[in-house]
């Protein structure tokens, strides 16, 4: 089997916990999830991340990185002028926000070549793609997406989108509510966060966040909700699940990213959706007690 991840790899940039000092890395939304799949997943299973780099050195430290993490990177493509993005992480109470440089990033050219991207796409049994997947394209390699997205899927491959809602990357909150609406009507499951899509969607709480994915066409849709009560929509079954248990976060960046590493490695291998649910929660409490988006995998033991 194969799983096959679509989106942005950027170089990040972390504190360690020294006042002005920084550590260097590799993380994006998709990337993040790609990496927890492979470090759950049965090693059977090719784990491949699709993207655009550069042909710069610290592309090839990024792609090395992923090939060291296990991930299949042959469908990469190498930009001959453009250069990975790049974010910083401000840390306050283990609360994160960030800024970003990434206005001419290599990734931002992943779907211009159609042909490319369907070939890149045509052995992968899963598809896993983003909200910032679909915004930081062009109007036309997204189209060139969700053509390739809905060709897959007609061919028998599941698709799973978690619109990671971020109005910063569009032109209007309306453009961008409008692309995840279609985003979502390709999605067999859909991972969404219930506080985005109360700001963004208007949804009163989260059994309306996965009735109104339900309704685009997901026939699963786990809605989180920050470790509180979340709701689950598994064909017409909608019902919710109780809150978890709660740590205290060194950072929590990459938490959604690594819930759904974990959700999806046990719903993939045959684990009931609840169980499936509290798999990932388990493993965004271990990440969130580490700063950056990634761990190494043997912190993942046991889970």
């Amino acid at each position: 089997m194969k799983l096959l991840s679509i989106g942005e790899c950027m170089i990040e940039m972390s504190g360690t916990g020294e006042a002005g000092v920084f550590r260097t890395g590799f993380a994006g939304d998709t990337l993040n999830t790609a990496w927890y799949l492979r470090a759950l997943l049965p090693r059977d299973w090719t784990v491949g991340y699709l993207t655009a780099v550069g042909t710069d050195p610290l592309s090839d430290r990024m792609l090395a990185f992923m090939e060291e993490g296990g991930l299949d990177i042959s469908h990469i493509q190498r930009h001959p002028s453009r250069v990975p993005g790049l974010y910083m992480i401000d840390l306050k109470d283990g609360e994160r926000s960030f800024t970003y440089w990434r206005d001419t990033a290599a990734a931002r050219t992943l779907a211009d070549d159609a042909d490319r991207l369907a070939a890149g796409m045509a052995d992968a049994d899963v598809i896993y793609f983003s909200g910032i997947t679909i915004g930081i394209l062009t109007d036309a390699a997204r189209a060139t997406l969700f053509e390739a997205l809905a060709a897959r899927r007609a061919e028998g491959a599941r698709i799973v989108f978690d619109p990671n809602l971020r109005p910063r990357l569009w032109s209007s909150p309306e453009a961008m509510c409008a692309a995840t609406t279609e985003a979502a009507r390709l999605a067999d499951i859909a991972l969404p966060s219930h506080d985005d899509e109360a700001t963004w969607f208007g949804d009163a709480d989260p059994d309306a966040t996965a009735r109104r994915y339900r309704d685009l066409g997901a026939s699963e849709v786990l809605v989180k909700n920050g470790g509180a009560e979340m709701a689950l929509a598994v064909g017409h079954d909608l019902r919710p699940l109780p809150a978890m248990d709660r740590v205290t976060p060194v950072d929590t960046t990459g938490a959604g990213d690594s819930f759904n590493g974990g959700y999806l490695a046990a719903r993939l291998t045959g684990a009931p959706a609840e169980d499936a649910a509290r798999r990932g929660h388990a493993v965004a409490m271990k990440v969130v007690g580490h700063r950056g988006a990634l761990i190494p995998p043997g912190e993942l033991a046991g889970l």
